[in-house]
């Protein structure tokens, strides 16, 4: 944790980079697992025999705790200590990554994927928690922009790794590999970590921590369903409206309560208000527009999971090289003009994708891509340090898990909403006489059409949709750049006022 120097300054931690490249490792290994499984699932298909409905639950099953717990995980954190929910996080993420490989039925599976999602709830929140305690302020926004950097190597590098692992080994292949990395981070959280925790002693807030288990699995639960049973559907209201219902319970004990989980005061801070509210946005870009486009470069470019995969990196790689420019960006032209800027530049990267066309080749692909790692980078760092200086050091915590639970909500609405406008308009422009059906993917319509000019037709229709999805993605993601910089030019403005 960061100490006090003999003039009164705060001083960083003298162990603090070996730190934070633990704690990026265990950040690294969760996000892995999620993109990694997405390429796996063809094959655990075949091999478990599992029905449509298991494969959404074992992808689920992992989704629905992480969202539903990591406010609680957060909280949880800030009370009983950061570096012991980073152990136990990764005892039960490395576990449950033991007991997945190993599944004869998808049972066992999706209860293993259910674990390993407590164990991602426990560690995403405490990583960033940790940091906040060991950075001084001089140097936090560096050690952000390098964690943030870590966060979207994880999204992109999944593809590839599972490709990779998949074309050589059996799909227990893609949770093994968690084994030896999740050992090496227990040990060296272990012996570098320091522990911190909140320093008074607060009551458990345990209708605040049941009400927001209800919101969050009720409202996530409710959107993901949305692709398969529709919005109209009892299956999709009734969890949306519980969740919703409880949201709005949780609002009303939390601002009753004398000791609540989760201070909403904090919303009155321009600067939290506009980070949070921006990164839900982005998620919401980034989550919606990019899920379907992997499918665009295997069914429409013809490439393999593991070449699409490798088309994806240069996502990464532009992140990459970016990110360590944000801190002094922002030094410069001010923290609500970085984010500002840096979601613009990821807008016009999503607006250039989408340009695509069935005939196009993947040089606008790899364009849009550029432009968008770039967004990524130049905003991200920024818009985390600001939501992270505008907290409590002894609440960071419980605010990393609103933030990554807000995410969550964002990517899920993303997927739901842009998904079922590629659906609504995929469907809407395949040729007539293909079988009822095979609107519902494009595979199916693929397999269904017979004639090289039905199968152009059919990626027209499907490139047509992912074009209006980027389209919105790219709306969603200036609109983030507008709101960060209002919210955050006001809370300037007021400090000025004061």
């Amino acid at each position: 944790m960061t100490q006090l120097s003999p003039d009164g300054q705060c001083t960083s931690h003298p162990r603090r980079w070996a730190i934070l490249s633990v704690l990026c490792l265990a950040l690294l290994v969760v996000l892995l697992d999620n993109t990694v499984l997405n390429v796996a699932i063809p094959a655990i298909t075949d091999s478990l025999g599992a029905t449509t409905a298991e494969i959404q639950w074992m992808i689920n099953a992992y989704s629905l705790v992480l969202a539903g717990l990591l406010l609680t995980t957060g909280s949880f954190a800030d009370r009983f200590g950061r570096k012991r929910a980073l152990l136990i996080g990764l005892v039960l993420f490395t576990g449950g990554s033991a007991i997945a490989a190993l599944a004869q039925t998808p049972l066992q599976l999706i209860l293993a994927r259910g674990g390993m999602g407590i164990g991602a709830a426990l560690l995403m929140p405490s990583t960033l928690a940790v940091l906040m305690q060991i950075f001084d302020e001089k140097e936090r926004p560096k050690a952000i922009a390098a964690w943030s950097a870590v966060a979207s190597l994880g999204f992109a590098l999944g593809p590839v790794i599972g490709g990779g692992l998949l074309e050589n080994f059996w799909w227990g292949s893609v949770f093994v590999l968690n084994l030896p990395v999740g050992a090496v981070a227990i040990t060296a959280i272990a012996l570098l970590v320091p522990e911190s925790k909140t320093p008074t002693t607060r009551r458990i807030d345990l209708p605040g921590v049941l009400l927001s288990v209800v919101m969050s699995v009720g409202v996530v639960y409710g959107i993901i369903s949305v692709p398969e049973h529709g919005w109209g559907s009892a299956r999709v209201l009734v969890p949306l409206v519980a969740g919703l219902l409880a949201g709005a319970a949780f609002i009303v004990w939390e601002r009753r309560t004398a000791e609540p989980m989760l201070d909403l005061t904090l919303f009155r801070n321009p600067r939290f208000t506009g980070a949070v509210a921006s990164n839900a946005l982005v998620a919401f870009a980034m989550g919606g527009s990019l899920f379907l486009f992997t499918q665009y470069l295997q069914f429409v470019l013809g490439y393999s999971p593991l070449e699409a995969g490798f088309r994806v990196m240069p996502l990464a790689v532009s992140v990459l090289l970016v990110t360590p420019f944000s801190p002094r960006i922002s030094a410069r032209i001010g923290i609500p003009a970085t984010i500002a800027a840096g979601l613009t530049v990821l807008g016009g990267g999503l607006l250039a994708l989408s340009f695509v066309t069935t005939d196009s080749g993947y040089g606008p692909t790899l364009l849009g891509l550029v432009l968008v790692g770039a967004g990524v980078g130049i905003a991200m760092p920024t818009s985390a340090n600001a939501l992270m200086g505008a907290i409590p050091r002894e609440r960071a915590g419980i605010a990393s898990g609103l933030t990554s639970t807000l995410q969550e909500l964002g990517t899920s609405l993303g997927v739901a909403v842009l998904g079922s406008l590629v659906a609504a308009r995929f469907a809407a422009e395949l040729p007539s006489f293909l079988p009822d059906g095979v609107e519902r993917s494009i595979g199916l319509a693929l397999q269904a059409a017979g004639t090289p000019e039905a199968v152009h037709a059919v990626r027209d229709a499907f490139v047509s949709g992912i074009s209006v999805s980027l389209l919105c993605g790219a709306a969603a993601a200036v609109a983030a750049g507008v709101l960060a910089w209002v919210l955050l030019r006001r809370e300037g403005a007021d400090r000025v006022a004061a």
